[in-house]
This record gives C-alpha cells, structure tokens and sequence, in this order.
C-alpha cells in the first residue's frame, strides 16, 4: 500500500533531519567530553534512522526521496567547521547550539503531524515523534537548553 504525502510534508522533514545530523556529528567531533561525543553520536544515528524511514515513506509515494539537507543547513555546517574560534567553542556552546535547531525540528514534526499531514502519514510522524523526543531529552538533560 503506497502512502499519499505531497512532497512538501516529507521533503522538509527529510532536509532539517540531515541538516541537524550534520551538526550532530560536527559537534561530536569537537566535543572534548568523550560521554558527550557518545550522546551526540548517538542522536545523529537516531536521526539517520528517521530519515531513512521518511525517505522510504516518501519513495512509496512514487517520488524520489531527498537525499540532501538545505543550503541553509550546509551553510551552517560549513561555517561551524571553518569558525576560527571553534577551538574556543565549548561543549556547553554545542549543547545550546544543537538544543535550539532540535527544537525547530521537534515543532516542524509536530506542525507537519497535526496541521498539514494526511491521516495516513501523520500515523509515519507520529512514529518518528518518540525518537525526536528522545533527543529532546537527552538536550535537555545536558544543558536546560532545550525547551519549549
């Protein structure tokens, strides 16, 4: 049975999903705290498996999945790579940085399951809510940073 989503619902999920991969795994490899590298490692493997689950959503439509995240996202990524004082950043800074983009990806979700999607693929987001909520927590829980 292929579900029927516009490619507006999917595509923007997919792209901020690697965007935020992207800096995940930035981050974890300008951690300095090797429990925080783990953590960091970790979302970014939750958020590969969500966007894995969307593209095979969106390829059951008849589409082509998005395989790349916004020029915004790789600008960003880019710029938190080459930032002269990156070795200054600390974990915290990452922690703030990553907490504030989750939160935007966590309320694109929650907008695109309640607002726009139809029956079919809101049960698909509904499914990915836990695992993005997991990430909240695991932000939250290092910094405060990521709140509502």
């Amino acid at each position: 049975m292929a579900l029927f989503a516009p490619r507006s619902i999917y595509e923007p999920l997919i792209q901020h999903s690697i965007d935020l991969c992207r800096l995940y795994r930035r981050a974890a490899t300008a951690a300095r705290e090797p429990g925080l590298r783990s953590v960091l490692n970790e979302n970014a493997q939750t958020l590969m498996l969500v966007v894995a689950d969307l593209q095979a959503q969106q390829r059951r439509t008849g589409e082509p999945s998005r395989q790349r995240g916004t020029l915004r996202g790789t600008l960003r990524a880019q710029w938190a790579a080459g930032m002269p004082n990156n070795a200054s950043r600390t974990d915290n800074d990452w922690i703030h940085a990553l907490g504030q983009y989750e939160v935007r990806l966590l309320h694109l979700f929650e907008r695109a399951t309640i607002a726009t999607a139809p029956a079919d693929v809101a049960l698909v987001l509904r499914r990915q809510l836990p695992r993005l909520h997991g990430i909240h927590l695991d932000m939250h829980g290092l910094g405060g940073t990521a709140r509502h």
